[in-house]
């Protein structure tokens, strides 16, 4: 009798731990990157703009704001290399409406930017890194899980077509913050990637599309 008591005691211990560590799971799993940008893919758009000179300068930002009100928004930002190295990074963040204004002003007065059907930003994204992934650049390692706040947004829902490249070839421009390191790995990706590569340098400090005619 003795026994079995402490058979069910056991058991019902077991069951539990069980509940508690999927509780924890679940728990975890809720605070990491793509289920915060899936919760927020729930809310309504707020804005969605991409800089008007992203082919002609080679690299800019698209911005996603999802919120219930404008006044409290989670933005999904993403700095595209249409050149080459397609998504160079790619976040999430919360926001009220101040911050985010502050933000599009500041992204502004370095390149304009454009108000855009999302269904397009969101087919820019996608193609933009499948043409990378083409000559050996994955994306950032946050993008896919980002590109979620699009939620049931649609690629497809746009006819829009892109010409990534430097006048039809991949052209790599390094950032002031790459190091010698990732700026010798990345020129030898995109020579073994492909040999009708043009390849050039820009030092920090000077305007990207300079000196390239």
């Amino acid at each position: 009798m003795a026994s079995n008591m402490a058979l069910k005691r056991a058991a019902k211990a077991n069951r539990r731990k069980a509940v508690v560590a999927e509780k924890r799971k679940l728990e975890l799993f809720n605070d990491t990157l793509p289920a915060k940008a899936m919760r927020a893919a729930g809310a309504p758009i707020q804005g969605c703009f991409v800089s008007e000179t992203l082919f002609e300068a080679g690299i800019g930002p698209v911005v996603l704001a999802r919120g219930m009100t404008p006044s409290h928004v989670t933005l999904g930002v993403f700095l595209v290399d249409v050149w080459s190295l397609g998504v160079k990074d790619a976040y999430l963040r919360n926001a009220d409406g101040q911050t985010f204004d502050r933000l599009i002003a500041a992204m502004n007065s370095t390149t304009p930017m454009a108000p855009v059907d999302p269904g397009y930003a969101r087919k820019l994204l996608r193609d933009a890194t499948a043409w990378a992934a083409a000559i050996g650049f994955a994306p950032h390692r946050d993008f896919a899980a980002v590109e979620r706040l699009f939620g049931d947004v649609s690629a497809d829902a746009s006819d829009a077509t892109f010409r990534f490249g430097h006048e039809g070839k991949p052209l790599y421009v390094p950032g002031p913050t790459e190091t010698p390191a990732q700026v010798r790995k990345r020129l030898e990706q995109l020579r073994g990637g492909t040999g009708a590569a043009k390849l050039e340098f820009v030092p920090a400090g000077v305007e990207r599309d300079a000196d390239l005619t």
